[in-house]
Order: C-alpha cells, then structure tokens, then sequence
C-alpha cells in the first residue's frame, strides 16, 4: 500500500501513521472499525508521505531547504526568513504528473460518489516521520475549508506541503529535537460537512481539567468548527454522564451552559475567500446548537470511540445542514490527563484574595501572582514580559512562543475547547478563557491573582492573594474501618476530588447551589405574576427567558447542580441536605424580600423543616423535591439520599415526610433514604422516635453546640466558650449514636471539629460512629488520624 501514492480513508489503519499520519491514520481507523457501530465520518482519502517527497524531488527543493536549515541552525538566517524562503519555494513548485493525477482521480471519485461535481472538501495537513510514529504534530500544519474544484484542490494541497515550514513548525520541530528533513507531510482530503448551515465543534471524553473519567464534555457554535478550536467565540457546553448513555429511560446530560456564539463561520459563495464570519441572530445566540438527542449520541459515539481506542479521546464533530445528520470529523487520543499520574496530585487553595475582577472558565487547576501584560495583537507578541500573565482577547498558534513564558494566561474569549485552553493545559500554565472583559478591566503592571482552584469557574483578583498547595498521592492514604465522607458545596469543584477514596458525600449543601446558581427565591418564581418588585421581577425575566414555565428554571438548576456532585461519587451515597437557608438569608435572594419577615434570631427561627409544610413556603419546598426526583429518578442518580435539616419533633417530621410523599419522595420508593440533621437537643432526646422515621442521623455539630450550651455561635463575645468538646456536648453524640444504632439507624456528622481537634475524631471512633464527614482539604489528615486510632482499638469498637 505504501507505493500508492492516494489511500481511501476506508484503506487506511491506525497504524498507518508513518504512511499517511496520526490524523488520517485515525480517520482510516474510524471509517473501517467504527461505521459498524454506528460512527458516521465523512469520506475521503490521502496522499502518502511518498507524494511529499516525490514533489521535493521533482522539483529539486531538498538541496535549498537543507541549505535554508543548515543557516538557520548554525544563525547565519533568522526564523521568519527561513521559514519564508522554504514556502515561497515550496508554493512555486510544479506537480509532478502522476501524483497529481492520482489526486485528481481520487477527487473525482469523491465527487462522483456525492452526486456534485465540483464537491467541497476540506484539505488538511498531517505531519508525520516514518522513524517518529509516536511524534505529535498536532496544531503545527495548515487546514483548508471549503475548497472547490480539481485546481483548487491541488493549489491546498501544495499549500499543506509548505505549512510543514510555518515558522512555529520549524520552531517546534527544533525545540524536540526531531530532524527537519526527516519530517514528510500527508495531506487529507474530506467531504466538507455542511456544518455552516448548523453547527460544529470539539468534543472530549473526559474531563480535560481534573482527568474525571466519567464524563464526555462537548462545546458547540454555529457554523464551521474553526471559531471554536480558534477561540473566536464562546461556545455551548454540554456535560454528558457516560456510566447512564446506555440506560434506557435515563437522561445522561449533567449539565447545558449556553454561549454568547456571537459570530459563525460559513461558505463565502461568490467571493475570493471560500470562508467568512458573520453575526449571529438573536434568537441563535439565545438558542443551544444541539438537543438533547443529539447531545446523548454524540456523547455515546465518544464513548464507543475511547471504548475502542482504549484511551480517552479528543474529537472535532459536524452537523450537516441540509441532511441534519451528525459527523465526527477528527479524533485523536487526549494527551495531557494521559501523562499524568491518576493516583497523586497536587491541590491549590487561594486565601486572604481581594475582590474578583474578572472571571470565566478555568484551565488547569492550580493558582499564581503575578503583573498583567496586556498583548492586543500577536504584532506585539515582542513586547510581552517573560513571567508576566498575558492577557488578550484570543490566541492561535503563532502565540505559542509566549504562552510558554507565561505565569498564567487570560483570555476575553474562548471555550474549554479553543487554542488558548489546549495550548494551556499541555504546558502546565493555568488559564482562564472566555471572560468576556479581561482586556478592558485589566491594566499593564496591575498586580493579581489567577485562580483555576475553585472549580470550573476561573477568577482573576485584585493584588496578591495567600496561595497553598500541597501534594496529594492516594496510595499514601490508608484505608480506614469508619467511613471519611466529603462536605461539598460547589458543584464546579465535585470532579476536582475524585480520585480521594472518599466513602461518598456526607453532606452536599442546596443552599450553595440555590444562591450562587439560582440566585432567585423560590417563591418569586411560583408567585411571579404577583411580585411587586419591578427590578427583580426585570432580573427574573433575563435569567428565565429560556422558560415559558419559570419554576422549571429553579427545578433544572438544582438538579444539574446536584449532579454533578452525585456523577462524581456514584455510586457511593451522596447526602444532599434540603435548603436551610435562615430568614435573612432567604430574603437576599432575588425577590426573597417579598417572602420573608424580618426575625430577632434567625438562627433559631423559621428554619429548615418547618419551612417545608408551611403555606408560606410549602409550594417553594415543591420545587425543591421535583428537583430530587427528577435527579434519581429521571437522571438515574438512586445514590442520593435526603436530609431534612432542623426537625423539631417527631410531629414536625412526620409533616415532612407526608410533604415529600406528597410532591413524589417517598421514603422507602425507588430505594429512598431519609436522613435527618442531629442539631437540636431534641433530635438526642427523642433519638429513637426520630430513628422510626428516618433511615440515618448526620450531626451538626455547630447547632448541636449552640443549643446544648446556649451560646449563639456568632457571637463573638462568647467565642472563647463556644466548644464542641465540651462534655455536655460530647455527651449528646455519645448518647445519639448509641440510640441510632439500637434502633438499626445509621449516624454520621459533618464538621470541621474532627480536622481541626485530632482528639475529636478518635472520640467519634471511640464512639462507634459509622461516618465522619469533612472538607475535601482535610480529608487527608482526618484519615490517618482514624487509621491510627484505629489500629490501637479491638474492631468490635469500631464504626460500621
């Protein structure tokens, strides 16, 4: 097959990548292994590394390209001059009769079988070395879209030949080491999708940032994929759970972000250039690119694709206008989380930060210092100063030369999927894109922060912020008999600790995700059309305008909030504690004035349970038990259990259980488990009444404090006296955790006193408590102190 000089993809094998390179080989690979499973990819076919040399021979260009090379290595010729000389000759090379002809056929035969006779195709390089076929050249080389005609097509294909020189190329090529003239170039040639007519974009089959294997992240934009791996727009981002793409009945899609999308890339029809960039239209930037069914089988044509290469996967998709069908036009094994070690990392934690200034979608997940350096123009790149954060409004690849000098890079534009992130992510510098501003609100010299440690969003803050890190390495965690749990609260941080072998969630707080997501009270959403508060009734409307019902806003938010935190530990147990927000706190959300009355102690006010079965928030609590049952029932996440949070009484509980049975939570159904806080007295007291209600107990130990000792835990006058160690207190969670487990019940708690009092933690051991629930940061410590204390108790003293 090597003395043919034009291979059909449907020829070609992954192996093939010294013949025709890694890109084509895949595509090969794609066509002949995959369409069986239901993978559709455009045909086409390419030209051999032999078609290559073959055109340097014919006209002679080896000598002066060695000569070019030769005083570009020893400085007798700068790189752009260099670079410049070898395309120019390059381009004016003649082609050699039987290769061309061999392309022409085979163009022709794509034409043919297409039924156009000029068909469009897209032309792209692939770099490869018959003696390097592990060698990356991924971004180095040129594509060309929407080319048209058998001249058209070999005027790309010579230009591919000479963007094996751009000057980025030669700079990289010569920065690995590899030999210039060993390097050959095949050139691919592609059905062009009519994705200008619809969309396309990038597509990975795991978490790019935190190496979370059990995910599939796609961004979309209107028209050609160009915008998006360029980072010219902001795109759509979809969240797809892989473990339910093969349950019947079950939605996969953890979470929808819609992008600005705010200019697509379609055919020039009648002019020069075979490409432009126009605006969109108002209602595609308010639009997503992608249903939901298209979203489930692009995610599972991902799978399927990582199932068979045996590793995670970078893809590029296409929708084609005019037949609606999907594509998958590129793949390519994901290269940075697979040279990482799973087991150990290192995790980021940023304190004592001033204001955020700007903020967007982070890259990497570590945190620097530094003074911005503002480049408009890759004109300026000369300008940049080394170990300055660079900010800009986008990247492409001749860039390179200066993210790599960079202590963190910004961008106003840009998704997870865009040159600057991939770019970023390969170097190891921590990125944030797609902020929108950063250029206009950052100045020259400005001293900041860049944080990528909070989760999916990035913040850039004012001046220098307190950074701490520390080196994790899970096989150095030992197990332990008592179950370490996790306390979140951020669902754009859950994926960040999956690889700690935490036994589930021991309490993830709604209260983050109604504030910082939600933002809007429940009951301005069920009461709407009442509302009297014209400003935010105007805010409700902008953050709803996607929903005729406004209710479903809340119910959706919720439940992908919470799905996130449920994908990353399933199926360990995931305790999502129902909204206890106070008073006060409720009527800082949008519209919660209206809803809340102004209370002297809030602390101990209307709180928790007795909100749920109140008129005055019952249909609020509705929404969020819709949103429970839509994330076990309809999303597939049976690992989550609910908390009720500041039960008075056995009659207050029984309110709420009757509520829950009646919005669809039913305790006891499709296996759902009922917990209830442990933070009044009460809930010790009466430990075995509240034991045939609920399924579990989770101590809070900061209420149970407060109202054992009768100290207001924000007061800062008794702040000396204020101890969860106090005897009173110690005997309160003796007491109710050997009345839980008379009663067969589970008991846990949640805390910060186990992590920061090593003696707390073996009291609770000593105990015989089943869990203990801390921050991710201190799940390491709080660990070891169990495993050691442990080790020195008979087992039958131990947690279950």
């Amino acid at each position: 097959m090597s003395d043919t000089p034009v291979i059909p993809f449907e020829d070609l094998r992954r192996q093939d990548v010294g013949l025709v390179g890694g890109k084509n080989a895949s595509l090969g690979e794609l066509i002949s292994q995959l369409t069986k499973a239901g993978v559709r990819v455009p045909p086409g076919f390419a030209t051999t590394a032999a078609v290559y040399r073959g055109f340097l021979d014919a006209n002679n260009l080896l000598p002066l390209i060695r000569s070019a090379i030769e005083e570009y290595e020893t400085g007798a010729r700068n790189l752009a001059e260099t670079g410049s000389a070898v395309r120019e000759a390059i381009l004016r090379g003649a082609w050699p009769a039987p290769e061309a002809s061999a392309i022409i056929a085979a163009y022709r035969s794509l034409c043919q079988a297409s039924g156009k006779t000029d068909a469009a195709v897209a032309v792209r390089s692939s770099a490869t070395a018959e003696d390097l076929p592990d060698a990356s050249f991924a971004g180095q080389q040129e594509t060309y879209l929407n080319v048209r005609g058998e001249l058209a097509l070999l005027n790309a294909c010579r230009r591919c030949f000479a963007s094996l020189f751009t000057d980025r190329a030669i700079s990289y090529r010569r920065a690995k080491g590899f030999d210039h003239m060993s390097v050959a170039l095949s050139v691919g040639v592609q059905m062009m999708v009519r994705s200008d007519l619809a969309g396309s974009g990038v597509m990975f089959s795991i978490d790019t940032e935190t190496g979370f294997d059990k995910v599939v992240i796609i961004d979309a934009a209107y028209g050609l994929g160009e915008n998006v791996v360029q980072g010219a727009v902001d795109p759509d981002q979809y969240l797809v759970f892989k473990p339910f793409l093969d349950r019947p009945g079950i939605s996969p899609i953890l979470e929808r972000k819609l992008g600005g999308k705010a200019i697509k890339m379609v055919y020039a029809e009648g002019s020069d250039r075979p490409l432009r960039n126009l605006p969109t239209s108002r209602i595609e930037r308010a639009s997503f690119v992608l249903s939901d069914a298209e979203i489930v089988q692009l995610a599972g044509w991902a799978k399927v694709i990582e199932g068979h290469y045996g590793c995670p996967m970078d893809m590029e998709w296409a929708k084609d206008g005019e037949t609606g069908e999907l594509f998958i036009v590129q793949a390519r094994p994901e290269t940075v989380q697979a040279r990482r070690d799973s087991l150990a990392f290192r995790s980021y934690r940023v304190k004592a930060s001033g204001s955020p200034v700007a903020r967007g979608i982070a890259i990497g997940d570590s945190a620097v210092r530094g003074n911005v350096c503002i480049i408009e123009n890759a004109a300026d790149i000369g300008k940049f100063v080394d170990g300055s954060i660079l900010v800009t409004s986008t990247t492409d690849p001749d860039w390179v030369p200066i993210m790599k000098r960079a202590r963190a890079i910004v961008t106003d534009h840009g998704g997870r999927t865009s040159h600057a992130a991939i770019v970023s992510r390969e170097l190891g510098v921590p990125a944030i894109v797609g902020t929108g501003n950063a250029t206009a609100v950052l100045h020259d010299e400005q001293e900041v922060t860049v944080s990528c440690a909070e989760g999916d969003e990035g913040f850039v803050y004012a001046g220098p912020a307190e950074i701490e890190s520390e080196d994790v390495d899970v096989r150095d965690i030992p197990p332990t008999k008592t179950k370490i749990m996790l306390n979140m609260a951020n669902p754009a941080a859950a994926f960040r600790w999956w690889r700690l072998p935490a036994k589930g969630v021991g309490l993830a707080r709604m209260e983050f995700v109604i504030s910082n997501h939600i933002r809007i009270h429940p009951m301005a959403l069920v009461r709407f059309a009442e509302l009297r508060d014209l400003q935010a009734k105007k805010l409700i409307e902008e953050l709803t305008s996607s929903y005729s019902d406004k209710t479903q806003y809340f119910v959706d938010k919720l439940a992908q909030g919470l799905a996130r935190i449920a994908a990353a530990f399933f199926p360990l147990p995931v305790i999502v504690r129902m909204s206890d927000f106070k008073t006060n706190e409720y009527a800082r959300l949008i519209g919660g004035a209206e809803f809340e009355t102004t209370e002297e102690n809030p602390m101990i006010g209307f709180r928790g349970a007795s909100r749920y079965h109140s008129p005055r928030y019952r249909d609020g609590f509705a929404l969020e038990c819709r949103a429970i049952r839509r994330l076990r029932e309809e999303m597939g996440f049976s690992n989550v259990i609910v908390m009720i949070p500041f039960c008075r009484s056995a009659a207050e509980a029984d309110l709420v259980l009757e509520t829950m049975a009646s919005n669809g939570l039913r305790r006891g159904e499709h296996g759902l488990e009922a917990y209830v806080m442990c933070e009044i007295p009460s809930n010790v007291i009466l430990a075995a009444d509240f034991a045939k209600r609920f399924d579990g107990f989770s101590i809070g130990s900061n209420d149970l404090t407060q109202l054992t000792l009768g100290i207001d835990r924000d007061s800062a006058e008794l702040a000396s006296a204020f101890d969860e160690q106090d005897p009173a207190v110690k005997w309160m969670i003796r007491n109710v955790i050997a009345e839980a487990h008379r009663a067969g019940a589970k008991v846990g708690l949640c805390g910060q006193a186990p992590s920061d009092h090593p003696e707390f933690a073996r009291f609770l051991v000593d105990c015989g408590i089943d869990s203990i629930s801390v921050s991710p940061d201190s799940f390491v410590a709080v660990s070891r102190i169990v495993a050691q204390h442990e080790a020195r108790l008979p087992s039958e003293t131990q947690g279950s």
